[in-house]
């Protein structure tokens, strides 16, 4: 019996110890990104992402603590480890707002590196028992973002870019004109008015409940209409991190005022594109009637 309680105290002592390390990784991390010391050697990114992503994880990072509160420096997180990777799960504060952040870190040779960090985590590790058939959900607003970010990244990644160093920009932006598509859409999806104005009902329904994005119809007649967009499309170029060092954002404006120029013309509008200086975008289209 001695013997098993001296078992259980060294396990438990073991444990603790175990989760102070863990909590110190924590703590010296938090002391170099605070006093601006982290460096990119303490950065190891997904294979995937490879070392070219390394000072785009330290721009993160200089984000993460222009907008800390102060209590954000102390608070607890929680912490899971797996192998030789430990997360952190800490609210942050971002935008005036309290976002939880999962930090991925990994440990090479008794030695910690930043890894990764993200807004969108699932978690899946608390299934019930199988078999199962509902799953952990996330935000609306995280499940659009999630559905835009996987949607442009393929477009640009494998279709885009391979297909414009191939055969020209031109050519990859001829392909992805749909306005033909994307009017019959919207004539058929709103028959209760003219197809013009059906054409910008849509388009607000359409990015706005399908697409995630905040859009604010100013006005609508048959001869004019004012559409503003805060667009994910935009917002990815500059949060996403992985898009930027692939496409400059004059080629990444280009693809988007090709697709919406062809949606306006098969609509029958005449288009200018207005953007503010944080890409908020004003969409400005007129007609003759």
């Amino acid at each position: 019996m001695k013997k098993f309680l001296l078992l259980i105290t060294l396990f438990t002592q073991l444990t603790v110890s175990y989760g102070q390390d863990d909590l110190k990784i924590w703590n010296e991390f938090l002391n170099l990104v605070k006093s601006s010391q982290m460096t990119l050697d303490r950065i190891k990114p997904l294979d995937q992402l490879g070392d070219n992503f390394k000072p785009i994880l330290l721009g993160y990072l200089d984000t993460i603590r222009f907008q800390a509160s102060p209590n954000d420096w102390k608070v607890v997180p929680e912490i899971i480890k797996i192998d030789n990777r430990i997360q952190y799960i800490v609210p942050w504060s971002e935008r005036g707002q309290r976002v939880n952040y999962c930090f991925s870190f990994v440990i090479l040779d008794s030695k910690w590196f930043f890894q990764h960090l993200e807004t969108i985590f699932i978690r899946l590790d608390r299934l019930p028992p199988l078999p199962v058939s509902t799953f952990q959900d996330i935000s609306e607003g995280q499940k659009a973002w999630a559905r835009e970010e996987i949607y442009w990244s393929f477009i640009l990644l494998n279709i885009y870019l391979p297909i414009s160093e191939a055969k020209g920009k031109e050519y990859a932006l001829n392909l992805l004109k749909d306005g033909g598509g994307y009017f019959v859409g919207a004539k058929t999806w709103v028959p209760f008015t003219s197809p013009q104005k059906a054409f910008i009902l849509y388009l607000c329904w359409e990015q706005a409940n399908l697409r995630g994005n905040n859009v604010t119809l100013v006005e609508l007649s048959d001869s004019q209409a004012i559409v503003q967009m805060e667009t994910k499309f935009f917002d990815l170029y500059f949060t996403a991190g992985h898009l930027k060092p692939k496409i400059s954002i004059e080629d990444y404006k280009r693809i988007f005022e090709t697709i919406w120029q062809d949606r306006a013309k098969n609509a029958g509008w005449n288009l200018d594109i207005i953007y503010s200086p944080d890409y908020k975008v004003e969409l400005y289209f007129t007609r003759h009637v």
